[in-house]
């Protein structure tokens, strides 16, 4: 008897562990789930696991700081960076930081299975260029990355007051819902 595939899923929404802990026993993967940096990387070293979906907001902590410890730990980790709040510069940093993937929910399990596998083809361009929103938005999560999620310092670099940038965040994270 073979043993089963495990995966370390990290994510804050215990709602959403659930649902994809089922999805993923439904394909024949165990989902070993994890809500904090300390629960992933306890999990990490007592279980076998070769694939990790990392959720990129982890109630106020990145996901982005994690990816680099969990590939310390484990070089032969395969980790899918998603997100809620997609973005090019925290897409890039996350390739950066050893991420395999990096994907925007909401996503299937056959997305998130197929989002491990080597691209047979490079996507598709987008035909029209980005909104001024977008691009804001772009500039934002960049800056953001940089001062390593402090609201604080990336209000100061954006020259804008935080509660201004708050609101910004805010509302882009329910217009992407």
């Amino acid at each position: 008897m073979s043993e089963q595939e495990q995966w370390l899923i990290v994510d804050d929404d215990q709602a959403f562990l659930q649902v994809l802990s089922r999805s993923l026993a439904r394909q024949g993967i165990e989902a070993i789930t994890a809500s904090n940096h300390d629960s992933a990387m306890d999990a990490l070293d007592a279980h076998n696991i070769r694939r990790c979906v990392l959720d990129l907001n982890l109630a106020g902590e990145s996901g982005l700081q994690l990816l680099p410890e969990l590939l310390d730990t484990n070089p032969d980790l395969d980790v899918l960076v998603l997100t809620g709040y997609g973005s090019i510069a925290t897409a890039v940093e996350a390739m950066r930081r050893g991420a395999a993937n990096y994907l925007c929910k909401p996503v299937t399990v056959q997305q998130l299975i197929s989002g491990f596998e080597p691209l047979e083809a490079p996507p598709e361009l987008r035909p029209e260029p980005p909104s001024v929103e977008e691009m804001e938005w772009e500039h934002i999560q960049r800056v953001l990355n940089e001062h390593e999620g402090n609201i604080s310092a990336t209000a100061r670099a954006l020259n804008m007051h935080r509660r201004t940038l708050q609101r910004k965040l805010q509302k882009h994270s329910r217009w992407r819902q």
